[in-house]
């Protein structure tokens, strides 16, 4: 018997590493992966989305934009090309909630340091915040010019995003054209410019959800 199985030793070698293979694929294709939605317009709250998007229910991308960020550079789509990055808008003369999604934001920034993650964050006050405001604020917060562009610009083109493209802000009701109330949201938006997740960016938990969807959505590009 010992014989038998010497003789036919690399053969049964060879038959147990090709079941193992056939047993972990069939394992994988078993286990449902975890996966992403690509939010459309009609997927939102229609209070956060443009009233000519409120039924779209494909297709849905950021638009191009052309911003100034806390360093006087232009910032387009270009710079997040082939990019995962996270997203929101604020004024850095904000009481409320801003200082806290600002600290969340810096720990997703500690957290995405080695990463190839950016992050944008929108004026919703560019009459007060100026380029020099922006910087002064980035210092004070501690924010790194490599991975966060703080942006300010037109308000016409920011309150277009906002509503048209990253479905984030509410009108303020006063009459004016391009006022708005911006929402404590952080979005995630993918390499093909697709939003892919909506958190609070005023609660810890949310983060976490965030960070966890990150990973998902970075593993889903190494396949």
């Amino acid at each position: 018997m010992r014989s038998f199985f010497g003789k036919y030793k690399l053969f049964f070698l060879v038959l147990f590493c090709i079941s193992a293979v056939i047993i972990y694929l069939f394992y994988n294709a078993l286990i449902p992966q975890e996966k992403l939605p690509i939010y459309q317009p009609s997927m939102v709250n229609p209070e956060l989305v443009d009233s000519t998007l409120q039924k779209k229910r494909k297709y849905h991308t950021i638009a191009d934009f052309s911003l100034t960020n806390q360093n006087g550079k232009r910032i387009t789509q270009a710079d997040y090309k082939d990019k995962i990055y996270i997203a929101d808008f604020f004024f850095t003369t904000c009481p409320t909630i801003c200082p806290i999604m600002t600290k969340n934001m810096m720990e997703i920034q500690e957290y995405i340091k080695d990463d190839d993650v950016l992050l944008l964050s929108h004026s919703v006050t560019p009459e007060i915040d100026s380029v020099a405001q922006l910087k002064k604020y980035a210092l004070e917060k501690g924010v790194d010019d490599i991975k966060w562009n703080l942006v300010t610009g037109d308000k016409k083109l920011i309150y277009d995003l906002a509503r048209k493209s990253y479905l984030a802000v509410k009108t303020d009701g006063d009459g004016g054209p391009f006022d708005m109330i911006h929402t404590e949201n952080f979005i995630l938006v993918d390499k093909e410019r697709r939003i892919r997740g909506f958190y609070d960016g005023t609660n810890t938990d949310e983060i976490e959800k965030l960070l966890g969807d990150l990973e998902i959505l970075q593993n889903s590009y190494l396949k």
